[in-house]
């Protein structure tokens, strides 16, 4: 039984229409980043962003940036990063490796219900830009949206970011074939060779010289879900605001490459959007049953 189409309505209105939604609700935190506005990307074509590659869309003003994730999800560290920001009432774009969404899509499912975008980042993380052989640069792209999209249990965004930042003809013409925009950066963190405390620094110096962009990290990184919550300090207190990125359209996986991953993705069609402590819950602690302590004697009632 795959998800319904309750279930699906529901995962789309959380992953397209609440960043949307983000500037008008309330936040507990008074000194919170929040979302400054959220701007709708039309993927038609397979358009780039980010000045490191791609210099025809620069849709950011002095002080805005947009918060990017990528390699995830991971265990610890993503949900580490989900609570920072949600402390600061804002939103990011996660870029999913196809393998890890299959191996913790709990953890990615997280992503989308928090209301954060969802794109996709290869199957396994290869550099297409040596890879040969179309067939097998295909699969890393399209095995990654089918995965990606089972695991999360409904919408994707067309976003696509490579590996090592690196493209090819080939793969860019595929890519804007099936209308996925690319991404590659402003602000590379570079976050897997700092410290917590030299990452906000580095960051936070790159931002002061450049005045605005797409911010690159990766949450799979223990360094950078311990630096996020004082990044995200450090934004707010230099007067940064966050735009949040959403799609005008979804992202269809392609049949072929549905099947593809079925061996991977074994088990999980029969998933559900219940939490797991409404679906199983202990009854009968056999360890207190194997040890019930001493026997109490109740004496008969006197007549």
């Amino acid at each position: 039984m795959r998800f319904g189409t309750a279930v699906a309505a529901s995962l789309f209105a959380l992953a397209f229409a609440a960043p949307a939604l983000a500037q008008g609700t309330s936040c507990a935190n008074p000194n919170a980043l929040g979302v400054s506005r959220t701007v709708e990307i039309d993927t038609t074509g397979g358009p780039g962003f980010g000045f490191e590659h791609y210099k025809a869309y620069d849709f950011l003003v002095l002080k805005e940036v947009v918060l990017t994730f990528d390699d995830g999800p991971q265990v610890n560290t993503t949900h580490a990063i989900l609570d920072a920001l949600a402390h600061h009432c804002t939103k990011a774009t996660f870029f999913s490796i196809g393998k890890m969404a299959a191996g913790l899509p709990e953890i990615i499912r997280d992503v989308a219900k928090a209301g954060h975008t969802v794109g996709t980042h290869t199957w396994s993380h290869l550099d297409l830009s040596k890879m040969k052989n179309e067939a097998d640069w295909k699969a890393e792209i399209e095995k990654a949206v089918s995965a990606v999209r089972r695991a999360v249990g409904g919408p994707i965004s067309p976003f696509f970011r490579y590996p090592y930042l690196r493209d090819s003809k080939e793969t860019l013409a595929h890519l804007a074939s099936r209308n996925m925009a690319v991404f590659s950066t402003d602000i590379d963190s570079f976050d897997f060779k700092f410290k917590a405390d030299q990452l906000v620094k580095s960051v936070m110096s790159k931002l002061e010289k450049k005045g605005k962009g797409i911010i690159l990290m990766h949450d799979i990184q223990p360094g950078t879900a311990k630096a996020v919550p004082a990044l995200l300090d450090a934004l707010k207190a230099g007067g940064y605001k966050v735009v949040h990125m959403r799609p005008k359209f979804e992202l269809t996986s392609l049949a072929e490459y549905d099947a593809a991953i079925e061996k991977d993705m074994r088990g999980m069609a029969a998933g559900s959007d219940r939490p797991m402590s409404s679906v199983v819950r202990t009854v009968d602690d056999g360890a207190k049953a194997a040890n019930p302590g001493p026997v109490q004697t109740v004496a008969p009632a006197k007549k």
